[in-house]
């Protein structure tokens, strides 16, 4: 008799309390997949305000992740960036490394039709990236900038980078990314965009993406953008309450405000696109090792309570951070 197989998750017990729980596996079935995690990643904005309990209850259904266990606001399993190696399961896939969309765990089976096989010249750190770009390659769809736009990107974190990453690469496009921090400077640079501290950005702009999380950014993000220009807001708040400066001469000057998020494919492409297409592209964008400057810090899989638990209080100015497994 084949002996049983258990695996250990990371799950949010209580807010701000975390734990590592063991659970038994069953064996693939004939279209399912058992991946042994390599590394994970954490997606700091989303997974913070999930720890902390500050998802709202009118949002438990819409911020189900795939795999998912338990529900809002806990106990819970919750997390979406993990890259591991296939170790039984359709031949096709056996021995390959792929990015699923799983919390926090070291082993795990799900359908074979939800993982995605990593391009060789993709590293598993890089990977990890996954989710955040697909949130980037969205927002962009979007917002729909336009060659030669004057685009500015507030909130020098994963998800900001990548969008001025992806934006700098539009033929006659001059990107600016916008940070609190000026250590950022030279990560603009290498992104192939300027830098500047919110209170010396450029007015004027013809597209304002929003990506820092933080109120004052959307107040910036107002102020800067030029006549009739759009102002994408990418950041998500829990339940935090916003005010925006709508006075003024918002009304004046013609704004567009307006949302973008990751569940559903960008209207512009969703009758030709669906997520898995999407999530083709990100991979090959990710082959550009450029991105590995993302990818800051890393610890380890049984540390991840105190590590989420420290993320999430005390910000480090950090990017990405990654999960590696024994």
């Amino acid at each position: 008799m084949t002996e049983p197989l258990f695996a250990r998750a990371f799950w949010t017990v209580a807010p701000g309390c975390g734990e590592i729980r063991e659970t038994r596996l069953q064996p693939p079935g004939p279209d399912e997949v058992r991946v042994r995690t390599l590394v994970s990643g954490i997606s700091r904005g989303t997974e913070s305000l999930v720890f902390q309990g500050r998802v709202p209850p009118s949002q438990w259904s819409a911020m189900r992740c795939p795999f998912q266990e338990g529900d809002f606001p806990g106990p819970l399993k919750y997390g979406y960036a993990s890259v591991g190696r296939v170790e039984a399961g359709p031949p096709g896939l056996l021995g390959r490394r792929v990015f699923c969309l799983h919390p926090h765990q070291d082993l795990y089976v799900v359908p074979a039709d939800t993982v995605m096989p990593l391009p060789d010249a993709v590293s598993d750190a890089r990977g990890v990236l996954a989710a955040n770009m697909e949130t980037a390659l969205n927002g962009l769809w979007d917002a729909a900038p336009r060659l030669g736009d004057r685009i500015a990107v507030i909130g020098a974190g994963v998800v900001g980078c990548l969008v001025a990453s992806l934006a700098a690469r539009i033929p006659g496009c001059r990107v600016e990314l916008i940070d609190s921090d000026p250590r950022k400077a030279g990560l603009a640079t290498a992104l192939g965009c300027n830098f500047a501290l919110p209170a010396g950005a450029a007015h004027d702009a013809d597209l304002v993406i929003h990506a820092s999380g933080h109120p004052d950014g959307l107040a910036t993000a107002l102020r800067i953008a030029g006549f009739e220009a759009t102002v994408l807001e990418m950041s998500w708040y829990g339940d935090t309450p916003v005010s925006a400066p709508l006075g003024e001469d918002f009304h004046a000057r013609r704004l567009t405000l307006r949302s973008s998020q990751v569940g559903a494919v960008a209207t512009a492409q969703r009758a030709r696109w669906n997520h898995r297409r999407r999530l083709g592209l990100v991979l090959d964008l990710l082959a550009d090792p450029l991105f590995d400057l993302l990818v800051e810090a890393e610890s380890g899989f049984t540390t991840l309570p105190a590590t989420l638990a420290r993320l999430s209080t005390t910000p480090d100015g950090s990017l990405c951070h990654r999960v590696t497994y024994p």
